[in-house]
């Protein structure tokens, strides 16, 4: 048995995907960006991978179990730190989401704190020492998880908070959700839609917009719907090879919107066509059964729960990112992990990955 974990131990398979996607990220960065204003910010990404690929490291040499028990110390910090981002933190399009760190770089807490979910949340499930939540066990998945839930959403931001959402119920179903809770739970949904669609004029405005242009996005082509439809123009116009690298001209014209950040899949397909989507989308299967691969040989329930956590998030971002730029999903500021310009969404994404490699790398220590 080895005594510690070894560098050689990390998931290099994994790494090379990752390394994959973010080539192709930084690509299309540069691709979408160099004949505007906005020039220069694929080396502002390569910084941000720089500082991920970094942390990364770091937090794998970190024992996870070292980490699991200042899981309450952790969640009071995240909390405080989403207080602190309501009171001073920076605006910016009609929500307050970010703090400066000393003058440099703003970064989004609501980030953190979906490390912080993660790891809560992986302690929690790892303590249950039944074969089934009890109904008390899922009111307090539900009481950790809504609270920071409800200050996100205070900021707001509607994206984040969902994401936070599919650690609790991957977690839960995992841990042996019973299926009449389960079942009690779907029937709650339901019956909250309509309520929540009689509610959506307490939204703020641009909210109302996206759900309003979700439903119909060709009654607003040149205001809200506006995103949608350049994104679906976008996406159709590259066929099945696509126009070429830096030839696609609702990319290079400045049609797509945030064509570098939320919608760079957009970008992307109408450059390198549906084949180049496929080859994406392929990666960022490799990435999620790797991850499953990896929680599948976890030394004990609570790596496994992290490395699972790492996976609901990152497949949440994935499939909702490209639900949206096609139109299936209400545009929600959700990022494409690894491709998306983004330092604060990036780092997030590397610490995840690393709490992975902990794992990994300590599944053969006593």
């Amino acid at each position: 048995m080895k005594d510690r974990p070894r560098t050689q131990d990390f998931d290099w398979v994994l790494l090379a995907i990752v390394a994959a996607i973010t080539t192709l990220g930084v690509l299309e960065i540069y691709s979408s960006t160099h004949a505007s204003a906005m020039v220069g910010m694929q080396w502002k990404q390569l910084m941000w991978l720089g500082v991920g690929i970094a942390a990364m490291f770091i937090i794998s040499r970190i024992d996870y179990h070292t980490l699991m028990d200042q899981a309450p110390v952790l969640y009071m910090f995240g909390l405080a730190t989403l207080l602190v981002v309501l009171v001073i933190g920076h605006s910016r399009f009609g929500a307050k989401r970010w703090v400066s760190l000393g003058g440099g770089p703003n970064f989004q807490v609501s980030e953190l704190m979906k490390l912080i979910i993660i790891i809560v949340l992986a302690r929690f499930f790892s303590e249950v020492r039944t074969d089934r939540l009890t109904l008390t066990d899922l009111v307090k998945v539900a009481a950790l998880t809504c609270i920071p839930v409800g200050l996100i959403l205070m900021q707001p931001d509607l994206g984040t908070a969902m994401v936070l959402v599919p650690v609790a119920i991957v977690g839960a179903f995992l841990a042996g959700i019973e299926w009449k809770h389960m079942a009690v739970g779907l029937v709650l949904v339901a019956l909250m839609i309509p309520v929540g669609w009689n509610m959506r004029h307490h939204l703020k405005p641009y909210q109302q917009q996206r759900i309003e242009t979700f439903l119909h996005p060709e009654e607003n082509p040149r205001s809200a719907g506006y995103q949608v439809l350049q994104s679906e123009i976008a996406v159709g116009s590259g066929g099945f090879w696509g126009k070429g690298f830096g030839k696609g001209s609702q990319n290079q014209l400045g049609f797509v919107p945030v064509r570098y950040s939320d919608f760079i899949l957009a970008a992307l397909a109408e450059e390198q066509g549906f084949i180049g989507v496929c080859v994406v989308l392929l990666l960022y299967l490799g990435l999620i059964l790797r991850l499953v691969d990896n929680a599948q040989k976890a030394k004990d329930r609570a790596g496994m729960f992290i490395v699972m956590g790492v996976t609901a998030i990152l497949g949440f971002h994935v499939l909702v990112n490209a639900s949206m730029v096609i139109g299936y999903m209400p545009v929600t500021g959700i990022p494409l992990p690894l491709m998306s310009y983004g330092g604060s969404a990036t780092a997030f994404v590397f610490l995840a990955l690393g709490l992975v490699m902990n794992v990994r790398m300590r599944r053969f220590v006593n």
